[in-house]
């Protein structure tokens, strides 16, 4: 395995600014992870404020409980541990549970997850327990319902995960049948080509799935079957025993609601202020927090004083919405503005990896996090990788094409013209030019003269003209046709080049499941991932096989 770093940037412009010039838009975010004093800063800042934070025991106690059943690793029940013990820190992370756990980007999370715990225990010489915030509280079922491979045909296929009801409820809380799940993991099981991993792959598939009736359940085991043995505890955001504990921070989110609110559109004019725009919707009115009624998550707004659904579905005046969360605190939920506060109220949060597009929308809670009495904790950019495995390394080398050559859509696509050009048995588009040109020159007099015999001939003649000219391209294409396919075989190589590095026209970590990298590369690629060193910045490497 040879790890080289390539200029390939995910990220949008205030993440490419926070990486390289964190002080440009320091008043944005709390402190660079880069400069040793911020983590010190941070672990000093955790340990005065022990107290504001939910009760490390109960919470431990809860995360015991979760993790036997989806993550029972005795590494895990370690680091759980660890954690109920005053002075340990933890770096975070999360991911919406996707259908075989998402696109390839949700392992990297992962790992930079346990890599960074693992960096910041040597720094601060403090445990550091690594947990992985699984998103389950999430309600749309488009963005995790599906899984995509390459299958053997070179075909870039979606396996779709189907479900009963069409409620808009978290993913933890939406039901899929036995017949889905052997549904998917047929598809899967079809599509993936034969190898010698196949096998333990769909045992490992078949057996998370089983007797599970939602996506998060076989997600977290998925996850606690691949990463249980390096300690990384998991937590279900929709938990409702997790609820419970969470419970005072939620009301802290009503009482004080006007206060996030102002807080979250002083940074929208401060970003403006910065000539960016920002990347989550703040809202007027918004109050920033679900409520799971009618068989669907509701977003709340603040309407005349009372905290109200856009249709009205809903509707609790303030003491209203307190009791309803002393009753039913499985009722309510974050949204992407709120949830940074209540992960860093529920977890001595030393730093939180996020990908670009969260660094991004974080920018705009730093004074939210001041008006519930917290910081905003180090943001850690997660790694980035796209994997290229020894035949499409043999394929770039035999067609001579870069990697600059590759991610670039036009400039490998006029290498493939190129090539297939040098190829040609008959030069197809000077040919077909030079017929093109000696029918003008033949054609065009001759409508002239039938101008002067009669005026309605041009007519006729222009429309015949056009028609001559089209069968004449249409001939033009047929004959490149032919031509791609006696040289299909080498088409077929720069075909794979792309599909591999960039399927659907976008980075391969955003595409591809997890299990159609171990098909190809084995059980053992992740602990060759975990072996790359630790990069802090995020930037992107290229893992030649």
């Amino acid at each position: 395995m040879n790890v080289v770093q390539e200029q390939l940037s995910f990220a949008g412009p205030l993440a490419e600014v926070y990486i390289n010039q964190f002080s440009a838009v320091e008043q944005l975010y709390e402190s660079d992870p880069g400069k040793d004093d911020s983590w010190t800063e941070r672990a000093a800042w955790l340990d005065q404020t022990e107290q504001t934070r939910v009760d490390r025991k109960a919470l431990a106690a809860r995360l015991r409980e979760y993790n036997r059943m989806y993550n029972p690793n005795p590494a895990v029940r370690v680091a759980i541990d660890q954690l109920e013990i005053n002075g340990t820190a933890v770096v975070v992370g999360g991911q919406q549970s996707g259908l075989f756990t998402g696109p390839l980007l949700v392992v990297y999370k992962a790992v930079t997850i346990l890599k960074a715990a693992k960096s910041a225990s040597a720094r601060l010489n403090r445990p550091v327990v690594p947990v992985f915030w699984i998103a389950g509280e999430d309600h749309d079922w488009d963005e995790v319902n599906h899984a995509y491979v390459l299958a053997p045909e070179l075909q870039v296929q979606r396996i779709r995960m189907h479900r009963g009801a069409m409620d808009r409820l978290p993913v933890s809380f939406t039901k899929v049948t036995a017949e889905a799940w052997n549904k998917a993991v047929s598809e899967l099981e079809q599509l993936l080509p034969d190898s010698e991993h196949k096998a333990a792959i769909l045992e490992m598939v078949r057996s998370s799935s089983a007797e599970t009736d939602n996506l998060t359940a076989c997600f977290a085991k998925l996850i606690g079957a691949l990463f249980g043995k390096y300690g990384l505890v998991l937590l279900d955001s929709s938990d409702p025993e997790l609820r419970r504990l969470e419970m005072p921070v939620f009301e802290q989110m009503i009482r004080h609601n006007d206060e996030l609110e102002s807080a979250y559109h002083e940074t929208v004019h401060e970003m403006a202020g910065l000539g960016y725009e920002p990347s989550a919707e703040v809202a007027e009115g918004g109050a920033n927090l679900f409520y799971i009624g009618e068989r669907e998550r509701l977003l709340l707004f603040k309407r005349e004083g009372r905290f109200e659904d856009r249709k009205g579905k809903v509707s609790f005046t303030a003491d209203e919405l307190l009791a309803e969360l002393r009753e039913h605190p499985e009722r309510f939920s974050n949204n992407v503005l709120t949830r940074p506060l209540m992960q860093d109220s529920l977890l001595p949060v030393l730093g939180s990896v996020l990908g670009p597009g969260e660094i991004a929308y974080w920018g705009l809670t730093r004074k939210a996090f001041h008006k519930l009495g917290l910081r905003m904790p180090l943001l850690l950019p997660r790694e980035a990788f796209t994997v290229v495995d020894g035949t499409v390394q043999k394929y770039m080398s035999k067609y001579q094409l870069s990697w600059n050559d590759v991610k670039d859509a036009e400039i490998f696509q006029s290498k493939r013209e190129a090539w297939l050009a040098a190829q040609e048995r008959m030069q197809v588009d000077m040919r077909f030019g030079e017929v093109v040109a000696a029918f003008g020159e033949l054609y065009d007099p001759l409508l002239v003269e039938l101008t002067e015999l009669q005026s309605g001939l041009a007519r006729i003649g222009a429309v015949n003209r056009e028609k001559i000219l089209h069968q004449i391209e249409y001939l033009r294409g047929k004959a490149k046709e032919a031509l791609e396919q006696i040289h299909a075989t080498g088409l077929r190589h720069f075909d794979r080049i792309q599909l591999s590095l960039f399927p659907l026209n976008k980075p391969q970590e955003r595409v591809y499941n997890l299990f159609d990298a171990l098909n190809r590369f084995g059980m053992d690629w992740i602990d060759g991932l975990m072996d790359i060193p630790y990069e802090l910045t995020g930037k992107h490497r290229i893992i030649y096989l």
